[in-house]
């Protein structure tokens, strides 16, 4: 804990945006920005009727004012954006709504005295525009770049050993189908762990909450290498990618390696630092995979998949490894 929590704690008033429910309340994506600021100006009249007028309707000169006239220098506000990326996510093609969008959140952060503190949360890192990022006055903590903030992504392997000795579970099971992102030491996907404790069973839980179909979308797509990366990471190997050239956003995709970055902020795969390698991390994120591919519009990548499965047999069998070789 830091040694200014307790000297922080309460001082300072808070503005919490759920863009999720912004975006759904504003009805298109053009109107968010309108419709956050209408929102939080209403809020802020009858928080501070005297300098707040009815005429104004811009944010962030409100905010100004009322700091300048009401709020001690060393208590500014404090931001909370859950779910900023969501236009990026959910309108993914209006790109005009979009940059009015971050235009917005640069005017109402950037060189303000009145942000004590700016807290976002999302999937997406922030959005690229050509090699810069619209809003630079953040630090980014994300799953290619987690920081600090690695060990807070899932459970760490020793918080699921005294899990699974609280639940009657199998370690090395639980490790096989949760473990696997190297965010940290042994991280474990934390819903997954609590799911899979309270049922008793080792299934395919965070998986349900994003349909494989999304996946099979960017499978599709099968940029340079794409089809024969995800094969190999099928059968255990790692993949060197580049995720510098990654726009952060779920479109502009110009190489293989923008779609398996973009996966990575996903969780559907895992990225290690050290090698700048990508992999599958375990058995429910391979079960995704082979549902996306198999019900996807790739029946040689099927064929692919199933001459691996038959390789690695063959292997075992000390069979006629040269003729799988050729199928490949």
């Amino acid at each position: 804990m830091s040694s200014s929590f307790e000297e922080q704690l309460n001082q300072h008033d808070v503005i919490f945006l759920n863009m999720q429910h912004l975006l759904s309340g504003a009805g298109s994506p053009d109107k968010v920005v309108g419709f956050l600021q209408v929102s939080v100006l209403a809020e802020l009249r009858e928080a501070y009727p005297e300098y707040v007028s009815l005429n104004e309707n811009h944010l962030p000169t409100a905010l100004a004012t009322i700091y300048a006239k009401d709020i001690e220098p060393n208590k500014g506000l404090m931001f909370i954006l859950d779910e900023w990326d969501c236009i990026f996510r959910e309108a993914k093609y209006d790109t005009e709504a979009q940059k009015l969008y971050l235009d917005f959140l640069k005017d109402l952060f950037k060189d303000r005295t009145y942000v004590s503190m700016a807290y976002m949360t999302g999937i997406l890192p922030i959005k690229k525009y050509g090699t810069h990022s619209a809003l630079n006055i953040f630090d980014e903590f994300s799953m290619t770049d987690p920081d600090v903030l690695a060990e807070y992504a899932g459970f760490t392997e020793s918080e699921v050993v005294t899990l699974c000795n609280e639940y009657k579970m199998d370690f090395v099971d639980v490790k096989f189908w949760y473990d696997g992102y190297r965010l940290s030491n042994g991280l474990h996907n934390p819903k997954s762990v609590v799911d899979g404790m309270k049922s008793k069973k080792l299934k395919s839980f965070w998986t349900n909450t994003e349909t494989y179909e999304a996946l099979q979308i960017y499978i599709d797509l099968d940029k340079d290498g794409l089809k024969e990366a995800i094969v190999s990471m099928l059968t255990g190997e790692e993949c060197e990618i580049d995720t510098g050239t990654f726009q952060n956003d779920m479109t502009s995709f110009k190489t293989r390696d923008d779609v398996l970055t973009l996966l990575v902020h996903l969780g559907y795969l895992a990225y290690d630092e050290s090698t700048h390698s990508v992999f599958i991390p375990n058995e429910e994120v391979r079960g995704a995979f082979m549902r996306a591919i198999k019900n996807g519009n790739r029946p040689e990548l099927v064929k692919a998949i199933q001459s691996s499965d038959e390789l690695l047999a063959a292997t075992l069998r000390m069979d006629a490894i040269e003729k799988y070789h050729k199928q490949l």
